[in-house]
């Protein structure tokens, strides 16, 4: 019989696609509330990659990503992503996102992303959330999955990852956890 052993810590980060600069501060300021202090945040850039979100949100949307600085159990992430859906809501117009924020963490192992859309390779957590399996640490790099989102599996997406990671694990080694 296997015995269950604490996980290691990890770090939060989230996605975040607008347009407009209008709520992506009030989005942030809810996220800092909600998780804790920003440890970093990348300057927005166009986000080009699917013409998914452009319906309900319009064109020339942008993104940005936003790490977290404290160290947050595993098991966090599903009332994250309820956290970052009500928030969603609440900055919509006529039932339309004008902001999406995809949270997610860095484990020293792989990036999980939360989803409430479940699938194949997608374990539900609870209460409707998921964990999608995004990339993987395989022979000392950050792997794409069959799966991946095709912006998660860009080499520039990846190396923020990397270095995100081995600040991750300076911290875990401080705090030999």
């Amino acid at each position: 019989m296997g015995t269950a052993k604490r996980t290691q810590p990890v770090k939060l980060f989230a996605s975040i696609i607008f347009r407009g600069n209008e709520n992506l501060g009030k989005a942030i300021g809810g996220l800092v509330c909600a998780i804790g202090v920003i440890a970093e945040q990348i300057p927005a850039a166009p986000f080009i990659h699917t013409k998914y979100y452009e319906k309900e949100m319009g064109e020339n949307l942008m993104r940005t990503f936003v790490l977290f600085e404290p160290l947050v159990e595993r098991e966090i992430l599903p009332e994250i992503k309820l956290t970052t859906n009500e928030m969603e809501r609440s900055f919509a117009l006529e039932e339309k996102r004008t902001i999406n924020i995809d949270p997610g963490y860095i484990a020293l192992e792989h990036v999980i992303l939360a989803t409430t859309k479940g699938y194949a390779h997608r374990v539900c957590l609870k209460n409707g959330i998921y964990a999608d399996l995004t990339l993987m640490y395989r022979n000392g790099a950050y792997r794409p999955l069959e799966w991946t989102y095709p912006d998660y599996a860009e080499t520039q997406t990846i190396s923020l990852f990397h270095r995100w990671r081995e600040q991750l694990k300076k911290v875990l080694k401080c705090q030999k956890v």
